[in-house]
């Protein structure tokens, strides 16, 4: 098995015909997809531009919108900002979820050709590795949306040396992993007084390594991208 890394923040013309791509946002956007998934959502509707995102919320039945832009600021009108713990206790079963955020989403926007297509974070790699394998996945790129002018985007480096490791048959700490998300430069930033929209609490559920046994294939339906 092959793999490469892409910077999403780097990246000019998205290469074509990928096997396997892996797009990461450990904090936060796919780690609330996960939480989302958990709580029992029908599926995720993964829409890059907000007034598109709006707009199809107000089209689905009974569908929540979910979007933070960058930054991490909750978008105006949606029902949740982009933090999975303000999702531990909601309600969600059989309902469909539109999901707008500045990273995530738009690095899957970026590979939706790919053959195979993943969305991932610490708390779902083991998933991820187990479903790449399962796949036959002959080249696995991961794609890196955490890194930004002020951000390095350990978190997400880490995410991707983990299911790397793991799909290379070696046996690694999840805590090891855990730890880089926390002292990553964004991580740095939950629970302090000058974010307000960073809670402490969703960096804790971000660095949970291994908490759901699911992985979050991305399909196009309709036209759109869709998570789980």
């Amino acid at each position: 098995m092959k793999f490469s890394r892409i910077f999403l923040n780097r990246l000019q013309n998205p290469p074509k015909n990928r096997d396997s791509v892996v797009v990461i946002d450990v904090l936060r956007s796919f780690t609330t997809a996960a939480v989302a998934l958990d709580r029992g959502a029908a599926a995720i509707h993964a829409v890059e531009a907000v007034a598109a995102a709006a707009a199809l919320a107000a089209r689905l039945d009974g569908a929540l919108s979910i979007g933070a832009v960058g930054g991490g600021d909750p978008v105006a009108g949606f029902d949740f900002g982009n933090s999975p713990a303000s999702l531990l206790a909601a309600d969600l079963a059989g309902r469909p979820v539109v999901l707008s955020t500045a990273a995530g989403v738009r690095g899957l926007q970026r590979f939706g050709d790919a053959r195979r297509l993943y969305a991932a974070s610490l708390v779902c790699a083991r998933a991820t590795a187990a479903a790449i394998l399962a796949d036959g996945a002959d080249e696995v790129c991961f794609v890196i949306t955490g890194e930004w002018v002020d951000r390095d985007g350990d978190e997400d480096i880490a995410c991707a040396d983990y299911i790397e490791a793991l799909l290379c048959g070696r046996t690694p700490d999840p805590a090891d992993y855990a730890r880089r998300v926390r002292e990553s430069d964004f991580g740095r930033r939950f629970g302090q007084p000058g974010w307000p929209n960073l809670p402490g609490a969703d960096l804790e559920l971000c660095a949970d390594a291994d908490r759901f046994d699911f992985a979050m294939p991305v399909r196009r339906r309709d036209g759109l991208l869709v998570i789980g």
